[in-house]
């Protein structure tokens, strides 16, 4: 593992960082400090240690970061508070990327939903909305996203299991009939066919009579992580790559209010990586886009500042919060001093979290209300612009109705009742924090500079070095709860012998053929020469390199091509991706 993860926090200072301005005025009082705790050391805690030992010989994040007993200034020796934390709303960010953070606005609280049919999630959206939800999140079928349509022997027995199912612009429709789209932001899960689905939902605004410059949402758009960590990949790299870098070209154009990527550490963690590796990993694939996007002629400024990110929220509280803020920092950093940004708002890092599904246990499934709120916490504490909380059933199956109630209304308690929104980042200053918050930036960049000698983001995933290292973490942590070492409640302590079931959503299984037989009448009301004559013109251009796909993928759309012709298309032209060496 790249790194020295194992350092205390005395240890773990930052060599060879320049002095800030205030280093060094307080040598005095530092000193009389260290005099003063090695007398409580021998003295107070030296005679309670002798009667009680502590419960560990050492104590660690998740990340394998050791937590020392008591933190100190003498922790922060040195740390320059303009330098390392600022003021919210200027650089670097650490504190937060408003001023006024939540006292001026509220995260969006954006529930993931999608499942069964575009009516059954329509449904779903719009009883989220009337509990108070500010934002939609769509999850679609597995067959949605690996580009094959519902009616396809691929999808055979997916079709609407994981998410919703969504073949043409005529699903499009139904799935947010009633729901005005400038009225609304949305998040759309989806990477291989982003631009796919993002042109769906164009040509539905432009049904709507939506302005374009209204549309507010984020696609994800993050195929890197899916060779990394999650496995919905088409395409191989470098045709990815330039999907990925025209729909930055076509946001920038015509959706200034879109945010045309969510790079996604969300998923990287959920496959196993420590906090320290979520960060390293994500804001590498954000370093490898910025790159990519600057080759093809784009301006760092124009498209930066609607880059997002996606990140995970985990059990460890508090190196959850200084991960978050470490983050902030860090991509601050990387984009006004290595990718040249100058404009203050591209080296804002914004970003989407979800709490840990990988957290969640069918076993005492009651007990994830518990873990979700305080995973919930921890984003917010740690400044995030939206979030999602998973659902206590969902280790078990899609989440009820009633698991989604619970699930947003601990937004709502903790934006309207706890007061943990009432001043901008209120652990900030924290000894413990802000040791953390240096340590993780601190490791997470000596992940980067290796990734760096291999190559970048795009060479060391197929390389399968952020591969490799995940899988190391993962299979660490599976031994520690294994052996007792970690303990999960509920799961290898403090368990039940008999366990009550929750009652859990069950999709229809019908699903499947009404979605069939919807996708046949679509092809045969539609005017087939004009979609194959849309489908012809796509051909053409993904054959000449740097020519823009966008403006014809959404010509494909609004003449009803499905999913899976415009992905067969591209499929023809860029082939697909297969792994090296397994991975």
């Amino acid at each position: 593992m790249v790194g020295e993860a194992g350092r205390g926090p005395a240890e773990s200072r930052e060599k060879g960082r320049e002095k800030g301005p205030t280093e060094g005025r307080d040598k005095g009082k530092t000193d009389s400090l260290t005099e003063q705790r090695r007398k409580w050391e021998a003295e107070t805690l030296g005679r309670v240690l002798g009667r009680f030992p502590e419960r560990e010989e050492r104590f660690e994040s998740l990340s394998g970061l050791e937590v020392g007993r008591l933190y100190t200034p003498e922790d922060l020796e040195a740390h320059d508070y303009l330098r390392d934390l600022g003021f919210p709303g200027e650089f670097p960010f650490t504190r937060g990327v408003q001023p006024t953070m939540y006292r001026g606005r509220l995260w969006t609280m954006r529930q993931y939903a999608g499942f069964g049919s575009a009516a059954e999630t329509n449904r779903r959206f719009k009883y989220l909305l009337e509990q108070g939800q500010s934002g939609l999140s769509v999850a679609f079928d597995l067959p949605t996203q690996v580009g094959y349509d519902s009616d396809d022997p691929m999808a055979e027995g997916e079709v609407g299991r994981v998410g919703v199912a969504v073949d043409s612009l005529a699903d499009m429709e139904t799935l947010f009939d009633g729901i005005p789209l400038d009225e609304v932001s949305t998040s759309m899960t989806i990477n291989a066919p982003a631009a796919v689905l993002l042109a769906m939902y164009v040509a539905l605004a432009e049904r709507q009579g939506a302005p374009l410059d209204k549309l507010a949402g984020t696609v994800q758009n993050d195929i890197l992580k899916e060779y990394v960590a999650r496995g919905a990949y088409i395409f191989p790299p470098e045709p990815s790559m330039r999907l990925v870098t025209d729909l930055f070209a076509y946001c920038a154009r015509e959706l200034p209010a879109w945010n045309s990527i969510s790079i996604s550490g969300y998923h990287i963690r959920e496959a196993g990586a420590t906090a320290v590796q979520e960060v390293a990993f994500t804001l590498a694939n954000g370093v490898a886009y910025v790159e990519a996007a600057v080759r093809a002629g784009l301006d760092v400024d124009v498209f930066g500042p609607r880059l997002s990110f996606f990140l995970g929220s985990h059990i460890d509280f508090l190196e959850e919060v200084a991960k978050f803020r470490a983050a902030r920092r860090l991509w601050a950093r990387l984009m006004r001093d290595r990718l040249g940004a100058r404009d203050p708002r591209s080296w804002m890092l914004r970003f989407h979290t979800q709490t840990a599904g990988s957290s969640l246990t069918a076993q005492q499934p009651l007990n994830n209300v518990v873990r979700t709120t305080l995973e919930a916490l921890a984003a917010v504490l740690g400044g995030t612009q939206s979030l999602h909380t998973n659902s206590f059933d969902e280790a078990l199956a899609l989440p009820s109705e009633e698991s989604v109630m619970v699930a947003l209304r601990t937004q709502q308690i903790l934006a309207y009742e706890s007061g943990v929104a009432d001043s901008v980042d209120p652990l900030g200053g924290s000894y413990l924090i802000e040791s953390l918050t240096d340590r993780i930036e601190a490791e997470a960049r000596k992940y980067i500079e290796e990734i760096d000698r291999l190559g970048g983001a795009v060479a060391a995933i197929e390389k399968g070095f952020m591969q490799r290292e995940i899988e190391e973490s993962a299979y660490r942590y599976q031994r520690m709860v294994e052996d007792g070492r970690r303990t999960v409640v509920g799961v290898n302590k403090f368990t039940t012998r008999q366990e009550r079931t929750p009652p859990l959503l069950e999709v229809d299984p019908e699903v499947g053929r009404r979605q069939r037989e919807a996708l046949a009448e679509v092809k045969r009301r539609r005017d087939r020469r004009a979609v194959a004559a849309r489908l012809e013109a796509l051909r053409e251009a993904a054959r000449t390199p740097g020519e823009p796909l966008m403006p014809l993928i959404l010509d494909a759309v609004r003449e009803y091509a499905t999913l899976g012709e415009i992905c067969g298309v591209l499929r023809e032209v860029f082939g697909e991706y297969e792994p090296a060496g397994g991975l």
